[in-house]
């Protein structure tokens, strides 16, 4: 089954940071853009960072309330994404997850997201 792994999730105290990894498995995520999402209690999913496969000056995105605070990445030859979250606030406390994306055009939606993970909890409590 071709499908993102994710770890790194965990408890923090506000202020915190933490590295979520995503591992492709099944698949090679070099030639697509990729997306990470969060859905918190009672709440939608919604995407909050994208990275296109390409190196451009447009490649990054965020959504606001992450802006400044997390960074995406990807290691094409390890086959694997993260997500640098710091100063980690408690609404950041949510479900994260990874998939894959045709680009980042409707990537907060997660509009034709596929290779879903498992996901993995973030509480950011103190």
């Amino acid at each position: 089954q071709s499908r993102f792994v994710e770890s790194g999730g965990g408890l923090v105290q506000p202020g915190g940071s933490l590295r979520l990894s995503c591992v492709a498995s099944g698949f090679t995520l070099e030639y697509y853009a990729l997306g990470w999402f969060r859905q918190a209690p009672g709440k939608e999913r919604e995407g909050v960072a994208c990275i296109l496969d390409r190196e451009t000056a447009d490649a990054i995105h965020y959504v606001d309330s992450v802006q400044g605070r997390f960074t995406i990445s990807r290691d094409n030859d390890a086959n694997t994404m993260y997500l640098q979250m710091n100063r980690l606030r408690p609404e950041d406390t949510a479900v994260y997850s990874c998939a894959t994306l045709p680009d980042c055009s409707a990537y907060v939606r997660g509009r034709d997201a596929e290779h879903w993970g498992q996901g993995t909890r973030v509480t950011v409590s103190s």
